[in-house]
């Protein structure tokens, strides 16, 4: 029986959430949050977005990504103006860049999003190892 395209897009959610949080951890796994700075383990952070999951142009996008806080992601909305500025000192108009892409439609087939799912895992496993 093939996987519903709700699971594949819920597992891809938790295996690049997981990606976003280890990429950014120290060896420690320790991580600091992109809005606020406070440092938490990677298990205990989220993967906040720039741009809202809604918007499928950027959800699985990794500028568009960085950890963050339950404070700053849920609490403060994500503290958008601030991820925003974070984002230009990166690299100037990437705040821009993720807007206006977040703004395209885009209508992933189910294949697709497997493919993005097995490359998350490779990526997951490979920062595991």
């Amino acid at each position: 029986m093939a996987t519903s395209r709700s699971k594949i897009v819920k597992d891809l959610d938790a295996v690049f959430s997981r990606y976003i949080r280890l990429r950014a951890a120290n060896l420690d796994g320790f991580v600091e949050c992109y809005t606020c700075g406070r440092s938490y383990h990677w298990k205990k952070i989220q993967c906040g977005h720039f741009m809202s999951r809604a918007r499928y142009a950027t959800r699985w996008h990794e500028d568009n990504c960085r950890p963050q806080c339950y404070g700053c992601n849920v609490m403060q909305q994500g503290r958008q103006y601030d991820f925003g500025l974070n984002l230009d000192r990166e690299r100037e108009g990437l705040a821009e860049e993720m807007h206006q892409l977040s703004l395209t439609t885009v209508k992933f087939a189910t294949w697709e999003l497997e493919e993005m799912l097995k490359e998350y895992k490779q990526k997951v496993k490979s920062l595991e190892s």
